[in-house]
């Protein structure tokens, strides 16, 4: 008590969170021998100021393990964790006392086979040699009048989608693109940009998707960065980049063939290219296979998307949110229903065209949901599939929710654009104590808590999350270096070749095998959907005029009300701030600006 008094240690908080104490205690012989008799039946409750206690009795020639913890952690299981270490080094110490200690794991081989292969059981059967664009053309040649895609009061099926992005494709191919070749789309949601990937993929090509609302030394880079061939886009759209510029809205297609073009595409090499925030201070483009979209949207373990759907597309085509929401519908038979930004962004838009396009799947980011979620209760009550994600869930909204508007299925989806959309999902029935998990590897994907060693964690301990399967991504473009820190050999895997990404979150098993998400280690955040690497804002304002030294945090000084604050120091003068307002808006798009 008086140590606590002379520390900075809050009263009502623990002084110290483990103590091991080692006791020495050697009774007599006949003592101990009825000790070790009546060992296996002994059990005690005691009380301890401390969240964990471990005793350590040393009897002699033998001792005891007594763990005090409190009711969330597994005092039994930190017991078995504990004795398989000390039996590992006592085999070791006698047999092969060369081993390195880190060799040694406290895992029990039951153990590590039910977090390694055990809450990896995920394998699922779907066409995974079939690139996206092939898997659409059947759709297309069974139902060719089913409808596609619906935008306002206009609709397309599946036929005329599948004509025009044939006509777009053998347009493209004229030009000169080339299987591998990369097509920039600067295009706003609608049939244009659903015939413009179609066309790529048809050509063996990678779309990249750029974002209309980032400036355009930002738009630049990333035509530059990929080696963009062609641009795709509109005539009111800026000039940006060095590509061959294709005016979608002046392109005559009625003189092109409207069969397929019939060129080859690896399900294993990439379809698209999107770009994330970069901690090197440049944006990094991550190359998504085929495979990795297919496995996404078919038999996929946590939703039956059929040709009964109609699926909203509401996010930024820039962002991996978009992969489910175009390729759900567009390759299992179903209706795309385009959104526009304006609706988008209004309450009462939103929910009347939900409700006006009878729309049954639905994704929103967990900041757009946790703002919107009052206003769309009755159009979120005919959902049959709601998914949120890419933050923290709000406990209370989504009682709300489950209580008033709720869907057939609701679930928290998590996954780094490195790993295609989702990695794991979780179907919320009910809101109970603490954070919502992020749940279960969804189909053909494959979930690992590693310690620092790269070396497998038991239920409930801390470590970082890195991501095997179908869905793990080519690597970042032109960045052979960071692609080696972060798609790794996937050592874990029955399957030859198998990669794993390292992503930086650090989640911790649950006994039911779920994951729960506990924060990152390291700078990268979450900001109203969208990932942001703290250190690209950084380089940007360091390269400031008279900025010596900056820094960059998210500060939730209010609850729900994040935001970005910069700190900096100046070496002659302190720049003014809108002047940093300003050079910051020509490089980095409106969600990774300072407040």
């Amino acid at each position: 008590a008086e140590a606590q008094r002379c520390s900075a240690v809050p009263a009502g908080q623990a002084l110290f969170t483990s103590l091991l104490n080692f006791r020495h205690s050697a009774p007599a012989k006949a003592e101990l021998s009825e000790a070790w008799q009546g060992i296996e039946q002994l059990a005690a409750h005691e009380r301890s100021h401390y969240p964990l206690v471990v005793n350590v009795d040393d009897v002699g020639d033998a001792f005891v393990l007594t763990v005090q913890a409190l009711e969330s952690v597994d005092g039994a299981q930190v017991c078995r964790l504990l004795a398989t270490a000390l039996e590992q080094l006592a085999q070791a110490l006698q047999h092969a006392p060369g081993t390195p200690l880190q060799q040694l794991t406290c895992l029990a081989p039951a153990e590590r086979e039910l977090v390694v292969h055990g809450f990896n059981a995920s394998r699922r059967d779907y066409p995974r040699e079939h690139a996206v664009h092939t898997l659409f053309g059947a759709h297309a040649a069974l139902c060719p009048a089913a409808l596609a895609v619906v935008h306002g009061d206009r609709q397309y099926s599946y036929a005329q989608l599948d004509q025009h992005a044939n006509r777009l494709a053998h347009h493209l191919l004229a030009l000169g693109v080339q299987p591998g070749d990369r097509v920039a789309l600067l295009l706003p949601r609608s049939f244009d940009l659903l015939a413009a990937q179609l066309a790529a993929s048809k050509c063996a090509a990678v779309y990249v998707p750029l974002d209309s609302n980032a400036p355009a030394e930002r738009q630049a880079f990333m035509i530059a960065d990929s080696q963009a061939r062609v641009l795709l886009t509109y005539s009111s759209e800026h000039q940006v980049g060095q590509a061959l510029r294709v005016e979608l809205d002046q392109l005559a297609l009625e003189r092109c063939p409207a069969h397929s073009p019939g060129v080859p595409a690896s399900a294993e090499s990439a379809a698209y290219i999107m770009y994330t925030s970069g901690s090197t201070g440049t944006p990094k483009g991550v190359q998504v296979p085929h495979r990795a979209i297919v496995r996404l949207v078919v038999n996929n373990g946590f939703a039956e998307f059929s040709n009964q759907d109609r699926v909203a597309f509401a996010s930024n085509p820039a962002f991996d949110a978009s992969t489910l929401e175009v390729w759900a519908p567009l390759l299992n038979g179903g209706t795309l229903v385009v959104i526009d930004q304006h609706q988008v962004l209004s309450r009462q838009a939103l929910r009347d065209t939900l409700l006006q396009q009878e729309v049954s799947v639905l994704w929103l980011t967990a900041g757009l949901f946790q703002q919107f979620a009052d206003d769309l209760l009755p159009a979120l009550a005919r959902l049959r599939y709601l998914m949120v994600g890419g933050d923290v869930l709000d406990p209370a909204v989504i009682a709300r929710v489950l209580r008033d508007g709720a869907p057939k299925h609701l679930l928290n989806g998590y996954g780094p654009t490195e790993a295609t959309t989702f990695s794991t999902t979780h179907e919320i029935r009910e809101v109970g104590e603490g954070s919502i998990p992020i749940g279960k590897p969804i189909g053909n994907s494959r979930c690992y808590v590693l310690d620092a060693r790269r070396q497998p964690l038991p239920v409930g301990a801390v470590g970082e999350l890195y991501i095997g399967g179908d869905g793990v991504a080519l690597g970042y473009l032109g960045q052979p270096q960071l692609t080696a820190e972060r798609f790794l050999d996937d050592p874990f895997s029955p399957q030859p070749g198998a990669r794993m990404y390292r992503s930086g979150d650090l989640v911790s098993w649950q006994a039911d095998g779920t994951l729960r998400y506990l924060g990152r280690a390291d700078q990268q955040i979450k900001l109203r959907g969208f990932r942001i690497e703290l250190g690209e804002i950084e380089a940007r304002l360091a390269e400031c005029a008279g900025i010596r030294e900056a820094a960059v945090v998210l500060r939730e000084d209010e609850p729900g009300d994040k935001r970005l604050v910069a700190y900096f120091t100046a070496s002659a003068g302190a720049p003014a701030i809108a002047e940093l307002h300003a050079r910051l808006q020509g490089q980095l798009p409106d969600y990774m600006l300072p407040a």
